[in-house]
């Protein structure tokens, strides 16, 4: 491996997220509250961090195309680093009572997993509030890729860096040049962000709430600056909102450029978009039969279905916002809730789960299977918007959904193995399919109006790696620890 460039580059990671703590730096600056001094000490910190990685690639050569390893080294490292030292303004500060939730809570961030430790949220002051919305919002289209618009000044080819940051089956180039696609990449991720925190300001939000929660619904996260989440704001036009940008943000990213380019037959044609929508349609009518029939629906017919589509939209894409207690609602929904934890949204989106493609083209090979015995001699292959899909494909997709398997089993056996009294069966499942698949709340006493303080340590440490392993799609996470992988 160069480590010189794998060096060279984490510095890159640890500057850019040291400068975007000059934004909540102004805001306490601005309330004259602690925090400031928190994040002044975390600043100075953070870029002497990026000095030394700078000073340790120094020498290396400035042109030099990444290999599967150095970016398999950096993508992962990448998120460690990020983290570790955006932790620091929670530990500073003493909004967490050790590093360890510090890292917890940023990790969360990082990987819009929403998942939080914070017992009184509102308490916090509002630089540390702003601060958990950008980690959302830094993480949710990645680090990696928006340093893609800053590599190529460092003479480092990033397309290896690319495939493997950015979420989904397949990484097509949208543009010829590496770095203007991240930068059309980032002009639409800003550009719905603006959009929302306007659309929220007019529902009547403040400004910081309105940008805070756009931050976290754009990125799929689900920090909220409120402890009841959006039910504090009792809205329904703030609920639909909202509904609208998680599913808007479960989307692949790549399909607003045939929206811009006005190929709407591309658009609407494409069949993960397709299913994916369908499945939200069907839970959200599930789930409100499910509450009519259980009698804990709302009188009139529109808060019922405002809710289910809420809760579907946001578990489904991952996001994690809550308007009610879903744990309290009847067993169907709760089961269903687990099922669309698992799913997750669509490939290329920032929301997390094993993507509606996965399941699709698994859908798909089973009904080839069927077919070929009843006709063992014929050649039928996989297509996706009409397009045969690469064995290769088919068999990575597999292996994904059986290693995911395997991750929520491992972290469920060794959850359980802590014999925490408030972490039973139930509570550690759910819990290590709702970091793996970057949701935020689980069910029982990880559920909705609980959060993840109360967790021994070790716990704690072993749903960040979770975290971070479903965040990188398993494998980038899992290759680092075969010994294949490092050997020449």
């Amino acid at each position: 491996m160069k480590i010189g460039i794998v060096l060279r580059v984490l510095s890159l990671i640890s500057l850019i997220v040291s400068l975007f703590m000059l934004v909540p730096l102004a805001l306490a600056l601005w309330d004259g509250t602690p925090d400031a001094r928190a994040f002044a000490i975390s600043l100075i910190c953070g870029l002497l961090v990026s000095l030394l990685l700078s000073l340790g690639g120094k020498g290396s050569r400035t042109r030099s195309d990444l290999g599967i390893r150095e970016a398999l080294g950096i993508v992962a490292l990448s998120w460690a680093i990020a983290s570790g030292v955006g932790a620091l303004p929670y530990w500073s500060c003493g909004v967490t009572p050790s590093y360890t939730d510090a890292f917890f809570e940023t990790m969360s961030g990082f990987t819009t997993t929403g998942a939080t430790i914070l017992n009184d949220i509102e308490a916090s002051p509002r630089g540390i509030l702003l601060w958990r919305s950008l980690t959302h919002w830094m993480g949710g289209m990645g680090i990696i890729v928006l340093s893609l618009a800053v590599l190529p000044f460092l003479g480092i080819g990033g397309m290896e860096l690319f495939k493997t940051e950015v979420p989904g089956v397949t990484q097509e180039k949208l543009t010829p040049r590496l770095q203007q696609t991240a930068m059309l990449l980032w002009g639409v991720y800003v550009l719905l962000t603006f959009a929302e925190t306007l659309l929220l300001m007019l529902g009547g939000m403040s400004l910081f709430d309105a940008f805070a929660h756009s931050c976290s619904t754009i990125a799929t996260g689900g920090f909220s600056t409120k402890n009841t989440s959006i039910a504090w704001f009792h809205s329904a036009y703030i609920e639909w909102v909202i509904t609208f940008f998680m599913f808007a943000s479960g989307i692949n990213f790549s399909l607003y450029f045939l929206l811009a380019a006005r190929n709407f037959r591309g658009f609407f044609g494409d069949e993960e978009l397709r299913w994916y929508a369908g499945i939200a349609m069907t839970a959200v009518a599930a789930m409100t039969i499910s509450l009519v029939l259980s009698g804990k629906s709302a009188v009139s017919f529109e808060p019922s279905l405002r809710r289910s589509a809420f809760h579907v939209v946001s578990v489904m894409t991952t996001t994690g916002f809550t308007t009610d207690d879903f744990d309290m609602w009847p067993e169907f929904a709760r089961f269903l809730f687990l099922l669309l934890m698992i799913l997750g949204a669509s490939g290329g989106s920032t929301g997390g789960g094993c993507k509606v493609v996965r399941f699709l083209l698994m859908g798909r090979q089973l009904k080839v299977e069927t077919l070929r015995l009843l006709h063992p001699r014929a050649v039928i292959n996989v297509r996706l918007n009409g397009r045969p899909v690469p064995r290769g494909i088919m068999d990575s997709t597999a292996a994904f959904l059986v290693l995911y398997a395997l991750l929520v089993m491992a972290g469920t056996l060794i959850a359980t193995a802590f014999s925490h009294p408030n972490l039973d069966l139930l509570s550690a499942f759910s819990g290590a399919i709702t970091c793996l698949s970057n949701v935020g709340p689980g069910l029982n006493t990880l559920g909705a109006v609980e959060n993840f303080a109360w967790l021994p340590a070790g716990v704690k440490w072993l749903f960040s790696f979770l975290m971070l392993a479903g965040r990188l799609e398993l494998f980038a996470v899992v290759l680092l620890f075969l010994p294949g992988t490092w050997a020449r």
